[in-house]
């Protein structure tokens, strides 16, 4: 019973942490309809800014965390700016944004090997101790990933659905045309979805840095699993992607249980070539 118990706990933070993270890429694509597969590596950097400011510099975790965050935001913004804006309009945009944010990635990546080298570093948890729930033990920094995950994505859709901000991002994902016409500042709303999405990126790394080391490639995983949540869930549904992390954070829990870890990302991916096949909109997306 205590193996279940820690299993579903388990299953959940990874959910919780995957919902984060491929939120922030759903909102990219919802508003841009582009894949940034630099979210990852913005990921790395959030959570190496807020070691640097927490540990190197001795500033304390709730500053490194609001560092960490908000650089992310801010090289996010730059991203958009240096590898998106320049090819808006272009019939290829897709194919050629593709190139541009694995480029991206590349470049962030081997510049957080170059700035903070291979060592392994580790982000202090922002609360110590442990967590016993029905029996079953797991640190406090889980059971608050645990809580915090699903209040940020509340406030998300808060602030997509009840602000004039949030319902830019939605105009434009609907129709930017119309958009512009009704006096919306398109670019500024897509660079705003980069910045909401590297500060949600840069967020999970700062959450993960407490449970894992922090190395330079340290997005890589995380990205990937992103993007299985945004196919299963169906693109462009915030709710969708939601629901869909934490079903694959659970699937993995009892996959890992079950098949070890070397056979799990196999059966995830199997499982992900069934969804394309019968619900090419996703689980819950629209048949």
């Amino acid at each position: 019973m205590d193996t279940l118990i820690s299993t579903l706990l388990s299953g959940v933070v990874l959910g919780a942490l995957y919902a984060l993270m491929a939120s922030g890429l759903s909102l990219v694509w919802t508003t841009l309809g582009v894949f940034n597969f630099a979210h990852g590596a913005l990921m790395t950097i959030g959570a190496f800014v807020a070691w640097t400011v927490s540990e190197a510099v001795g500033l304390g975790l709730p500053a490194g965390v609001v560092a960490g965050v908000a650089s992310a935001a801010l090289l996010g913004v730059v991203v958009e700016y240096l590898l998106i804006r320049p090819f808006y309009g272009r019939p290829n945009m897709l194919l050629i944004t593709v190139m541009t944010t694995l480029a991206g990635m590349i470049i962030l990546e081997k510049g957080a090997q170059m700035i903070w080298g291979a060592r392994l570093k580790q982000l202090p948890r922002l609360i110590d101790g442990e967590v016993s729930i029905f029996g079953a033990v797991i640190s406090a920094h889980e059971a608050l990933i645990i809580v915090v995950a699903p209040l940020i994505l509340l406030a998300l859709w808060q602030f997509t659905t009840r602000t004039y901000l949030g319902r830019s991002l939605r105009a434009v994902g609907q129709n930017q045309d119309a958009a512009a016409l009704l006096g919306i500042n398109v670019s500024f709303t897509f660079a705003l979805a980069f910045g909401l999405g590297a500060a949600l990126a840069g967020l999970t790394g700062v959450l993960l840095g407490g449970i894992r080391f922090i190395t330079p490639s340290l997005g890589a995983e995380p990205l990937v699993k992103a993007m299985i949540v945004v196919i299963f869930g169906g693109l462009g549904s915030l709710g969708a992607t939601v629901g869909a992390a934490f079903v694959i954070g659970l699937a993995e829990a009892f996959l890992v249980l079950t098949l070890g870890l070397y056979w799990t990302p196999f059966a995830l991916f199997l499982g992900l070539i069934a969804v394309l096949i019968f619900r090419p909109n996703g689980l819950f997306g629209r048949v």
